[in-house]
């Protein structure tokens, strides 16, 4: 294909959100210099994504244990990938920090996006994700200390629920 088709547009802004999670004890916890809520940054055109916000993070934060990107979706005009930044708990520092709590996950038809997503929910996603990519790839697994494969037991993917 040489050209997009009448009506097609890939041009608009991407923004990255960032959910920066630790470790405290056997919690996780949200933090960033945003609080618990999402550190927002956007994403110029010939930047690549995931070295964005391993550099914002390093330069702002400190070294990042993980950075990956766990979804995305369109919201304020713009494409938002979410990422799931795991650090030490040596870096939160007085960065405010508020604990990890359950959500539903945002849920949607086969072919349709989910009407809403709340943090909550893309956090829960993020997490899951996390869950399972320390099962399933050995990357991650070798990345994160073990203390996380047990604060992530209980976050289990449910692929394809909604088409059950």
């Amino acid at each position: 294909m040489t050209r997009l088709p009448d009506g097609i547009d890939i041009e608009g802004p991407v923004q990255g959100e960032l959910y920066v999670v630790w470790l405290r004890d056997d919690r996780l916890e949200l933090t960033s210099p945003c609080g618990s809520e999402p550190w927002l940054i956007e994403l110029q055109a010939t930047e690549h994504p995931v070295e964005v916000a391993s550099r914002i993070v390093r330069d702002v934060i400190g070294e990042p244990i993980l950075v990956h990107s766990t979804s995305w979706r369109r919201e304020r005009d713009a494409v938002i990938l979410s990422f799931v930044v795991v650090i030490d708990a040596s870096l939160v520092g007085s960065m405010p920090s508020a604990p990890i709590s359950r959500a539903e996950l945002a849920r949607s038809d086969a072919t349709d996006a989910p009407r809403a997503i709340e943090n909550s929910q893309v956090v829960e996603h993020g997490l899951r994700h996390l869950a399972w990519l320390v099962k399933d790839d050995q990357v991650v697994a070798a990345a994160l200390p073990p203390a996380w494969s047990s604060a992530l037991a209980d976050y289990v993917p449910e692929p394809f629920r909604a088409l059950g």
